[in-house]
């Protein structure tokens, strides 16, 4: 396996910033073709291979560069990824061939049990030996290094060993893999947590990453608190924003993805999106946006 992570991007270099492929849009987005540099599918939605949703995903792997995003794998499992859920992955990725492959660093099973949400894992070394084993066994079976998306958090854990950054660093120094930078979830997790999203952006080693993810979040009142949800169910927040402009000044420029999977807005609003992050992408390659962050 490879330790050059950051060819992972190299499909995607110039490429203008993408949006999240979902059913709603998918005829308009075959009939208009509207710009985006990329799209990104949920893998877990085109497991049958044959019917209307499969063919519709092969007609625009013809038409744009594609990027398999997976919710189920369940990386973080104690007892191991599913060999029925990664042999349907590999399926699919051997038909559409996309050009990123990405999971989540986190845990959505226990004991054949299955959750519907993305559960963050202890920073300990005991979670980091269990992510990596599962990484290095989904990459064998797929034959190329994946992508791995940093958690959004709402709880700290007591038993904490070593910082989020740090253990991100070392599943990708042990497997091979590369980051799938989510700087939604960098700010949901320093509001929820209290933690400096910049002081986060600082401990990412340069190189690693392959793709950002912008999406918005919903805020949820508990109390006298309010807690952010990461819920992609709204346009980019303004801080978000802010945060990706110190991303792409501290790690460069990277293939960018919107993300927006409940409340969906009209196709047109996801493309303006899009354009909002490239003239964001294009400010920092001419270095204008160094005034706006810290």
């Amino acid at each position: 396996m490879t330790k050059t992570r950051s060819k992972a991007a190299e499909p995607l270099k110039d490429a203008r910033t993408g949006i999240g492929l979902r059913a709603p849009h998918t005829e308009q987005i075959l009939a208009e073709r509207p710009p985006s540099g990329f799209l990104e599918a949920h893998s877990e939605n085109y497991f049958r291979t044959g019917g209307i949703p499969f063919e519709q995903l092969m007609k625009i792997r013809e038409i744009y560069p594609l990027s398999l995003h997976g919710v189920g794998l369940s990386l973080g499992a104690a007892e191991g990824v599913s060999g029925e859920h990664l042999e349907k992955l590999a399926a699919l990725v051997r038909h559409a061939e996309p050009v990123l492959v990405s999971e989540h660093i986190s845990w959505s099973t226990s004991d054949n049990r299955s959750v519907p949400d993305l559960l963050p894992l202890p920073m300990t070394a005991e979670a980091l030996k269990v992510i990596c084993d599962n990484v290095q066994k989904a990459q064998d079976k797929l034959k190329r290094a994946i992508l791995v998306e940093n958690p959004s958090s709402y709880l700290a854990f007591a038993d904490k060993e070593m910082s989020e950054p740090a253990f991100i660093a070392e599943i990708i120094k042990r497997t091979g893999c590369g980051l799938l930078l989510d700087v939604n979830n960098i700010h949901v997790s320093a509001h929820n947590l209290g933690f400096d999203p910049l002081a986060y952006l600082d401990a990412i080693p340069s190189g690693i990453t392959g793709e950002i993810h912008l999406a918005g979040y919903h805020v949820n009142t508990v109390g006298d608190r309010e807690i952010f949800v990461d819920a992609h169910n709204h346009a980019v927040y303004d801080a978000v924003w802010d945060l990706y402009r110190a991303a792409l000044q501290r790690l460069g420029d990277i293939p960018t993805l919107i993300e927006w999977d409940s409340d969906l807005p009209p196709l047109g609003k996801l493309v303006d999106e899009a354009k909002k992050a490239d003239t964001i992408r294009a400010e920092a390659r001419q270095g204008k946006s160094s005034a706006r962050v810290a």
